[in-house]
């Protein structure tokens, strides 16, 4: 991370459209991602909107300033003040900025790596086998509420340590409350009124915090909570570096924020990943002959390069005259990263419209380029976690299940509030592999 003080400047903004922010916004739901293309073929690689919930904002897509963006430190861009901790809660690692944020983020770590995070694949394992004895053969169907099951039943044993009447309540609740969440955290709906939809939603939220309250409860008296690999257990006994520990509503928010991490932006990138093979059946049967840990992991990336789920991250400026590349931004201006663009660029990924995982193979990619996680000192820290799921299902789907390619066009994008899924659910076709009954 670097952080560089320069005297401020003048403003100098990109180029961008000059109708009103309500027309604007409305675009922006209603063409997003085809907008974004739009403007890019129009303005360039950066340019200024207008937008509801972000105001005046810059977008970019350049890889030099975006890389300038995540290596800058937080006393010169940080969170946006409009964030995911409308719905999340204040706690959010979503929320918090600064040294807060730093503080979280250390004790967040550790549950996604090495022992702990191996642990964690015979869970998501199990859940997988056990969705996938459902699947009908040489029907097609969507497998997207497939992907969401298999998700949250991983994340609410591995995260929320949750079993019985808990995992069973938390499983009905989650879907409707994410959902709402999700839709609400991009609409600028006021929370003010009796009848709107943040009412129900506070609803929800109060059911969660009472559930989650439990959980903690049960855990704090079980004698064998050192023994457990669950992320709740983690929380419980970490302390901050004053020997402090977490409060029960910082918990409640980070396991929301865990679970946001790792359940529907997954199972929508597994919904994309199975609708990519279908439609590119050299690679698929490259995958189910060879077994190839490698091109599969580099397929997973390519699936998230051309099917990213979530189009923007964010960042605020916090100094006047922040020189970004060609600009100079005043402070509070909000800088929007767009992911979708990005990826898109040739320059980066020859050939970028193209599926190609090959182009991974045996190679890390750049994550100042490749980005679906975010980056810098922002980015998920469910990554590793995300990733690891995305494997083990495939692995295990394509080990169990012949998949039948198709010569149907593109499902096309479908915005789900904050994610985008494809439209018909990641509709497949499969027959069960001789031998895997």
């Amino acid at each position: 991370m670097t952080t560089v003080t320069r005297p401020p400047g003048p403003v100098t903004l990109p180029p961008g459209p000059t109708a009103p922010r309500a027309v604007q916004g409305a675009y922006a739901l209603t063409s997003p991602l085809r907008g974004l293309h739009r403007l890019r073929a129009k303005y360039g690689d950066a340019f200024t909107v207008n937008v509801p919930i972000f105001g005046r904002a810059v977008v970019i897509s350049g890889a030099a300033e975006i890389k300038q963006l995540f290596m800058s430190g937080p006393d010169l861009v940080d969170n946006q003040e409009v964030n995911l901790g409308r719905v999340l809660g204040p706690r959010s690692l979503f929320a918090l900025s600064g040294e807060d944020h730093r503080r979280q983020r250390k004790l967040l770590v550790p549950p996604f790596h090495g022992r702990r995070l191996a642990a964690y694949e015979k869970i998501v394992e199990e859940e997988t086998v056990r969705e996938l004895a459902t699947w009908p053969e040489d029907r097609a169907f969507a497998t997207l509420p497939s992907m969401m099951r298999i998700t949250l039943n991983a994340i609410l044993r591995a995260v929320f340590g949750a079993e019985g009447a808990e995992f069973a309540e938390l499983r009905a609740l989650l879907p409707p409350f994410v959902t709402l969440g999700s839709r609400l955290a991009v609409l600028p709906i006021s929370k003010k009124g009796r009848l709107n939809p943040w009412r129900r939603f506070e609803r929800l939220r109060r059911e969660y915090d009472a559930i989650v309250d439990r959980l903690i409860a049960k855990a704090r008296a079980d004698d064998r909570l050192d023994d457990r690999d669950d992320v709740l257990a983690l929380m419980l006994q970490s302390r901050y570096d004053d020997g402090s520990e977490l409060s029960r509503e910082e918990i409640a928010d980070q396991l929301l924020t865990l679970l946001t991490a790792g359940h529907e932006t997954t199972a929508t990138t597994l919904a994309w990943a199975v609708e990519r093979l279908r439609r590119h059946p050299g690679v698929l049967r490259e995958l189910t002959g060879s077994g190839d840990s490698k091109l599969l992991n580099a397929t997973i990336l390519e699936v998230q390069r051309t099917r990213p789920v979530i189009d923007l991250t964010a960042r605020q400026v916090k100094q006047d005259g922040f020189r970004l590349g060609r600009w100079t931004l005043p402070k509070g201006y909000v800088v929007l990263v767009s992911i979708a663009l990005i990826h898109d660029d040739d320059a980066l990924f020859p050939h970028a419209a193209t599926f190609d995982p090959h182009r991974f193979a045996g190679a890390r990619p750049d994550l100042y380029q490749w980005i679906p996680f975010g980056g810098g000192t922002r980015r998920c820290i469910g990554a590793a976690f995300a990733t690891m799921e995305m494997t083990v299902v495939l692995r295990t789907l394509l080990r169990e299940f012949t998949l039948v390619p198709t010569d149907e066009a593109g499902e096309r994008w479908h915005s789900r509030g904050v994610a985008y899924a494809p439209a018909k659910g990641g509709r497949a076709i499969v027959r069960r592999r001789e031998g895997t009954a």
